[in-house]
């Protein structure tokens, strides 16, 4: 069981950080005392096929606990791998930050935000020198954010964390409901109206031949892998966590099969993690 520990400034991206590590299949604790991550990780170790991964937000909300945080990090690595990661700003950026999300800021100083800034930062800087890795977020996008932390992590592409969900589905039981995209493959030459083909699907072969051996569905595919593999970067850029793609036919048995196939080994064979479901195929 691996732990990473994210302290560092109010208002650095903490929260956007965690949602990274979520993304990952980390169980994840906002605002987490000290104290209680000795409890903490004997708990997930009954549980540890389970919890393989945890990601712990530890910051100055909980007060002088905090001066506890390099003890119990340090308690913790004699037992597992341990990251503790601090995100800074700059204080110029952490006070348009405050005054654009009318927060409060945690230690509320009487001499008003910017003395609640640098008294922060005195508090945390021992803190600060000891951590493993200090990310500056003064000027990072989410996305700049996220490409640090896959650095750090060595993992090579955002492709896997990106869930895609192809469903094939016929138009007379209805379109999915949660899909993102639609594609009617309706013209398409039908191989129901083959007798030899009728009653098998678009996971046989000889059905998959059929339908793609005509130019107009060699096309129609060419086009919409290319729309595919311009458009999918675009949805990861903007932070789409996953994208559900319908094609549909007529009763979901052949052509959308075949395409839906088809298009899932393409995007798979891009890096992407897919799943294929055949919604109507038993219908």
């Amino acid at each position: 069981m691996d732990f990473t520990i994210l302290t560092g400034m109010s208002g650095s991206g903490k929260t956007q950080a965690i949602h990274f590590f979520e993304d990952l299949g980390y169980f994840c604790i906002d605002n987490m005392p000290p104290a209680l991550i000795p409890m903490l990780a004997d708990m997930l170790l009954t549980v540890k096929e389970k919890f393989r991964n945890v990601a712990l937000v530890i910051d100055i909300r909980v007060g002088d606990m905090i001066n506890e945080l390099m003890g119990q990090v340090e308690k913790l690595r004699e037992s597992y791998n341990v990251k503790l990661i601090f995100l800074d700003t700059d204080d110029n950026t952490l006070v348009k930050r405050y005054k654009e999300t009318r927060r409060n800021h945690p230690l509320n100083n009487k001499d008003g935000l910017l003395a609640s800034i640098q008294e922060e930062r005195a508090m945390l800087r021992s803190l600060r020198e000891r951590s493993d890795y200090i990310i500056d977020t003064s000027t990072l996008t989410n996305n700049q954010l996220r490409e640090m932390f896959m650095e750090i992590y060595n993992l090579t592409t955002v492709n896997s964390l990106f869930e895609i969900k192809i469903v094939s589905f016929g138009f007379k039981h209805g379109i999915p409901m949660d899909a993102d995209l639609v594609f009617d493959v309706r013209c398409l030459p039908n191989p129901f109206y083959v007798p030899e083909l009728k009653y098998k699907t678009g996971n046989d072969m000889e059905v998959q031949d059929y339908v793609m051996k005509f130019p107009s569905a060699v096309t129609f595919f060419d086009k919409l892998a290319d729309m595919m593999e311009f458009l999918i970067p675009l949805y990861v850029e903007e932070g789409k966590k996953s994208l559900m793609i319908a094609i549909g036919c007529t009763g979901g048995h052949h052509r959308s099969v075949t395409i839906a196939n088809r298009l899932g080994d393409f995007l798979s064979g891009l890096g992407y993690d897919v799943d294929t479901i055949h919604r109507d195929i038993k219908i």
